[in-house]
């Protein structure tokens, strides 16, 4: 559990000038099957990206991080940008029209990296809570993240409670940095869509 949860926690991450280094940090592949827990236990369902779809993710801390979502859903999908009438239109308009025809949005996520103590994994695991309602999965979707910082590192807990109320800080956390100007700018990242350039930039 947290050493000391009595201490407050940031509410906002980074500068207001945007992300520093060495985020932002990129990573695309297919969203595969997980355990099967965040949906079903939690309440948070994620979609799992391989680990070696990036080769900084060795090195990376275990935590929690947060950022950018680019999620291509087929036109069956209810959450299609076509189909999904809950959809930001703001959000949308960052996305080039063909991109959106071909089922591309960018939403905001929280991911975490590690081996999750709570559940004592053994193997590591890169699991994403996109911040949007979903009527469908959508394993197998291509994914591209844009991470740009760090909320936390991973903490064990006493219950299945505490790490859910840790989780939707996490996200709060991440939706009031993201509202910033200068990070809500990168939503507008090409690469999310197109895959042009590095990993980090």
């Amino acid at each position: 559990m947290p050493p000391n949860t009595k201490e407050p926690r940031a509410s906002i991450i980074g500068p207001a000038s945007g992300p520093e280094a060495p985020f932002p940090l990129r990573m695309r592949g297919a969203v595969e099957k997980g355990f099967g827990r965040g949906s079903k236990e939690l309440g948070i369902p994620t979609a799992n990206l391989p680990v070696t779809s990036a080769t900084w993710i060795s090195d990376a801390d275990s935590g929690v991080y947060f950022g950018w979502a680019a999620l291509q859903l087929p036109s069956s999908h209810p959450s299609h940008p076509a189909n999904d009438t809950s959809a930001d239109k703001e959000a949308a308009a960052v996305v080039p029209e063909s991109k959106r025809e071909e089922g591309w949005r960018v939403l905001p996520m929280v991911m975490s990296i590690g081996y999750n103590p709570f559940y004592g994994n053994t193997v590591r695991s890169a699991e994403v809570h996109i911040m949007h309602p979903f009527a469908e999965d959508f394993y197998g979707a291509p994914l591209a993240l844009s991470i740009l910082g760090y909320i936390r590192p991973e903490y064990d807990y006493v219950d299945k409670e505490s790490l859910v109320k840790d989780i939707r800080e996490d996200m709060a956390v991440a939706e009031r940095s993201l509202e910033r100007e200068a990070w809500k700018a990168r939503r507008g990242d090409a690469w999310l869509w197109d895959g042009e350039g590095g990993e980090s930039k």
